[in-house]
Protein backbone atom coordinates (compact mmCIF):
# COMPACT_ATOMS: atom_id res chain seq x y z
CA UNK A 1 0.00 0.00 0.00
CA UNK A 2 1.22 3.00 -1.25
CA UNK A 3 -0.14 7.03 0.62
CA UNK A 4 0.90 10.38 -0.32
CA UNK A 5 1.10 12.94 2.23
CA UNK A 6 2.57 16.61 2.06
CA UNK A 7 2.24 20.04 3.04
CA UNK A 8 3.30 23.09 0.69
CA UNK A 9 2.53 26.07 -1.08
CA UNK A 10 1.16 26.36 -4.55
CA UNK A 11 3.81 27.20 -7.21
CA UNK A 12 0.74 28.74 -9.49
CA UNK A 13 -3.43 29.41 -9.25
CA UNK A 14 -4.72 25.73 -10.18
CA UNK A 15 -5.62 24.71 -13.47
CA UNK A 16 -9.04 23.59 -13.99
CA UNK A 17 -10.31 21.91 -17.13
CA UNK A 18 -12.30 19.07 -18.09
CA UNK A 19 -11.90 15.74 -19.82
CA UNK A 20 -13.66 15.35 -23.35
CA UNK A 21 -16.56 13.37 -21.33
CA UNK A 22 -16.75 16.73 -19.00
CA UNK A 23 -15.12 15.24 -15.60
CA UNK A 24 -13.39 18.57 -14.27
CA UNK A 25 -9.52 17.90 -13.36
CA UNK A 26 -7.50 20.25 -11.97
CA UNK A 27 -3.64 20.03 -12.05
CA UNK A 28 -1.42 21.95 -9.71
CA UNK A 29 2.13 22.38 -7.93
CA UNK A 30 3.11 22.27 -4.75
CA UNK A 31 6.27 23.02 -2.93
CA UNK A 32 7.46 21.22 0.30
CA UNK A 33 10.54 22.40 2.82
CA UNK A 34 12.10 19.78 3.80
CA UNK A 35 13.02 19.75 7.46
CA UNK A 36 16.49 20.06 7.69
CA UNK A 37 19.49 22.12 5.81
CA UNK A 38 21.96 20.92 3.60
CA UNK A 39 25.71 21.02 4.65
CA UNK A 40 25.67 24.56 3.53
CA UNK A 41 23.25 25.11 6.14
CA UNK A 42 20.39 25.76 3.05
CA UNK A 43 16.94 24.14 3.14
CA UNK A 44 16.03 22.69 0.17
CA UNK A 45 11.98 22.46 -1.79
CA UNK A 46 10.50 19.45 -3.49
CA UNK A 47 8.40 20.38 -5.66
CA UNK A 48 5.50 18.01 -6.11
CA UNK A 49 3.17 17.80 -9.50
CA UNK A 50 -1.05 17.04 -8.22
CA UNK A 51 -3.79 16.08 -9.98
CA UNK A 52 -7.45 16.43 -8.46
CA UNK A 53 -10.67 15.28 -10.23
CA UNK A 54 -14.32 16.06 -10.24
CA UNK A 55 -16.08 18.14 -7.09
CA UNK A 56 -11.99 18.37 -5.35
CA UNK A 57 -10.62 19.42 -8.40
CA UNK A 58 -13.41 22.19 -8.59
CA UNK A 59 -13.06 23.16 -4.88
CA UNK A 60 -9.29 23.56 -4.63
CA UNK A 61 -9.64 25.99 -8.37
CA UNK A 62 -12.41 27.74 -6.32
CA UNK A 63 -10.34 28.58 -3.22
CA UNK A 64 -6.81 28.15 -3.98
CA UNK A 65 -4.20 30.51 -5.20
CA UNK A 66 -0.96 31.06 -5.77
CA UNK A 67 1.01 30.80 -2.57
CA UNK A 68 -1.52 29.33 -0.25
CA UNK A 69 -0.63 26.50 1.91
CA UNK A 70 -2.41 23.24 1.06
CA UNK A 71 -2.32 19.87 2.86
CA UNK A 72 -2.78 17.30 0.14
CA UNK A 73 -3.30 13.36 1.08
CA UNK A 74 -3.30 10.80 -2.06
CA UNK A 75 -1.37 8.44 -4.25
CA UNK A 76 1.49 8.22 -6.00
CA UNK A 77 1.60 7.57 -10.06
CA UNK A 78 4.81 7.15 -12.02
CA UNK A 79 4.75 7.94 -16.07
CA UNK A 80 7.31 7.21 -18.38
CA UNK A 81 7.50 8.60 -21.73
CA UNK A 82 9.38 9.51 -24.40
CA UNK A 83 10.50 13.37 -24.86
CA UNK A 84 11.11 15.08 -27.98
CA UNK A 85 14.80 14.09 -28.56
CA UNK A 86 13.77 10.15 -28.14
CA UNK A 87 14.79 9.99 -24.56
CA UNK A 88 12.88 7.94 -21.85
CA UNK A 89 11.59 10.27 -18.70
CA UNK A 90 9.98 9.54 -16.05
CA UNK A 91 7.73 11.66 -14.14
CA UNK A 92 5.78 11.93 -10.60
CA UNK A 93 2.71 12.72 -10.10
CA UNK A 94 0.12 13.05 -6.85
CA UNK A 95 -3.72 12.09 -7.60
CA UNK A 96 -5.25 13.82 -4.39
CA UNK A 97 -7.75 12.09 -2.94
CA UNK A 98 -8.20 14.54 0.00
CA UNK A 99 -7.11 18.20 0.58
CA UNK A 100 -7.18 20.32 3.12
CA UNK A 101 -6.65 24.65 3.02
CA UNK A 102 -4.40 25.68 5.47
CA UNK A 103 -4.18 29.59 4.29
CA UNK A 104 -7.05 31.36 6.24
CA UNK A 105 -9.03 33.56 3.84
CA UNK A 106 -8.08 37.09 3.66
CA UNK A 107 -10.52 39.77 4.16
CA UNK A 108 -11.50 42.08 1.51
CA UNK A 109 -9.12 44.74 2.59
CA UNK A 110 -6.38 42.77 2.74
CA UNK A 111 -7.44 41.15 -0.84
CA UNK A 112 -5.09 42.11 -3.27
CA UNK A 113 -6.26 39.93 -6.57
CA UNK A 114 -8.84 41.60 -8.13
CA UNK A 115 -12.18 38.82 -7.19
CA UNK A 116 -10.10 37.00 -4.64
CA UNK A 117 -12.14 38.53 -1.93
CA UNK A 118 -15.33 37.52 -3.14
CA UNK A 119 -14.08 33.98 -4.30
CA UNK A 120 -13.39 33.75 -0.74
CA UNK A 121 -15.89 34.61 1.81
CA UNK A 122 -18.36 31.72 1.03
CA UNK A 123 -15.34 30.02 2.28
CA UNK A 124 -16.22 28.86 6.03
CA UNK A 125 -13.59 29.73 8.67
CA UNK A 126 -11.08 27.11 10.15
CA UNK A 127 -13.13 24.92 13.14
CA UNK A 128 -16.91 26.36 12.07
CA UNK A 129 -19.70 24.26 12.90
CA UNK A 130 -22.58 24.77 10.84
CA UNK A 131 -25.12 22.60 13.40
CA UNK A 132 -28.98 22.72 13.23
CA UNK A 133 -30.79 23.48 16.57
CA UNK A 134 -32.09 19.86 17.15
CA UNK A 135 -28.36 18.41 16.06
CA UNK A 136 -25.97 17.87 18.85
CA UNK A 137 -22.26 17.55 17.85
CA UNK A 138 -21.20 14.34 20.06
Amino acid sequence: MQKFFAIGNLTRDPDLSQTNSGVSICRFTIAVNRPYADGNGERQTDFFNCTAWRGLAETIAKYCHKGDKIAVCGDVQLRNYEDNKGIRQTTVDVIVQDAEFLTSPKRESESTAQGSAQQRQSLPKRGQLSLLDDDTPF
